[in-house]
């Protein structure tokens, strides 16, 4: 075996070294114990929102998206069942840059909001990290992934506290209902009013910055709110959370990360960590050998490794516009052993996501019919930017979830799915 092979085989980094069925089974469990309110890694947060949410012809909702990134803020008004995006505006995720208190978040929220709150009564707020939803559509945040430090906000009620302090600054309130949905969740919702027909379930799949999955369950499913009636309703699933990790470098790198307890799998597969985690696989590969001095010494001066840069050499690994490429100019094996790797991680990367969608179809029931698939609107720039990340996933998801459990998917793209997905839960309250 030569060099780099071990390397990969050693540190656990190959997507051979990952057995489908007992980590889809093990998911499979983590999912009923999060339904059933036992101690699971996957948090399984109801929502209280079905999938036949009605769309009122010409009516319009405030719009807010707070992102991996980006907090942004629209109006979208339905026309002939149609979405109309108006008076947008994007402004940095509070926190994205550095810690903020409760009041500066919230202020800066309405900062943005304050513009459009005469324009309806009805705002649809897509929230992208874990929150516990309440039976009046609210949201109550559980934990900040993607690196957003806002630690006071954690606990409070988002829309409560961002109508509170709309109130404070003068706007008649009396009459504003807000309905907090995660990312996932607009986008499943986004999936079921752009393909209402032929589907036998709807997925809402996330994979930029961070990483989530949803789906609809049955509420007889849902024991830790009482399991009761045979109706569906969506669940956040929280997949980035799965506890799962694999070699050495995996452990060591998630111990580097803020949060080193939580969000194991999303620092496996998101475009917020593929990159940093490369970028440790590359050290460690420079430490054993398999790359060599000359590269390092390359490699160490140019702008610390993130996913763009890291895909771009898989991508055109002979354009001399990149710093990877030019690190291994005239070094033909490093070039080579650097191309593996990288496209090893990646595999590893679209395998796992397979897995995890693999559970949300098979959950959701649908896909047993050829003729009518479980459609997976899946959202996000690492999934289809990073260079063979989709390839893989959709490769594994035929093996896996076609090939050994008899289940048909359908992937999409919906434009602008955790507006439109917003838009409908705000005019669903």
């Amino acid at each position: 075996m030569d060099k780099c092979s071990a390397f990969l085989e050693r540190h656990m980094l190959n997507a051979a070294e990952i057995e489908d069925d007992k980590v889809l089974s093990f998911f499979m469990s983590e999912m009923d114990k999060g339904l059933d309110g036992k101690d699971s890694s996957l948090q399984m947060i109801p929502t209280y929102i079905g999938t036949d949410a009605l769309i009122e012809d010409g009516k319009s909702v405030i719009v807010l998206d707070a992102g991996g990134t980006n907090f942004r803020t629209c109006l979208v008004t339905f026309r002939q069942g149609k979405p109309e995006i108006t008076d947008f505006r994007k402004v940095p995720m509070p926190g994205s840059d550095r810690e903020v208190s409760a009041a500066e978040f919230f202020s800066i929220l309405a900062d943005n909001t304050e513009r459009l709150i005469d324009k309806s009564d009805r705002i649809g707020f897509c929230f992208s990290y874990a929150a516990s939803i309440t039976e009046d559509h609210d949201g109550i945040p559980l934990i900040f992934s993607k690196e957003i430090k806002a630690p006071e906000v954690l606990g409070k009620r988002l829309g409560k506290e961002l109508l509170a302090e709309l109130g404070r600054r003068g706007h008649d309130v009396s009459q504003k209902k807000v309905s907090i949905v995660n990312d996932t969740v607009a986008t499943l919702l986004a999936a079921k009013a752009a393909y209402p027909e032929n589907a036998s379930s709807y997925i809402g799949f996330i994979l930029g910055t961070g990483t989530n999955t949803a789906y609809a369950e049955e509420n007889g499913n849902i024991a830790k709110i009482g399991g009761k009636g045979s109706e569906r309703q969506i669940v956040n699933v929280e997949s980035g959370g799965f506890a799962f990790s694999l070699g050495d470098i995996d452990k060591e790198f998630i111990a580097s990360t803020k949060d080193p307890g939580s969000y194991w799998f999303e620092k496996m597969i998101s475009g917020a960590y593929l990159g940093l985690f490369s970028a440790a696989v590359i050290e460690k590969a420079i430490e054993e050998g398999v790359l060599s001095a000359s590269f390092s010494e390359r490699y160490h001066g140019i702008e610390k490794l993130n996913t763009t840069r890291m895909s771009h050499y898989l991508e055109m690994c002979h354009n001399m516009d990149y710093d990877l490429v030019k690190c291994v100019d005239g070094l033909e094996d490093d070039a080579t052993a650097l191309y593996r790797i990288l496209k090893a991680i990646i595999e590893r990367a679209g395998k796992l996501t397979a897995i995890n969608l693999a559970a949300a179809v098979i959950r959701s029931g649908g896909g047993t019919e050829p003729r009518y698939p479980a459609v997976i609107n899946a959202d996000g720039t690492t999934f289809y930017k990073t260079e063979f990340l989709e390839f893989y996933t959709r490769q594994y998801l035929d093996l896996i979830l076609e090939k050994k459990h008899g289940r048909y998917f359908s992937i999409v793209s919906c434009d602008s799915s955790p507006v439109l997905g917003a838009a409908i839960a705000g005019l669903s309250v």
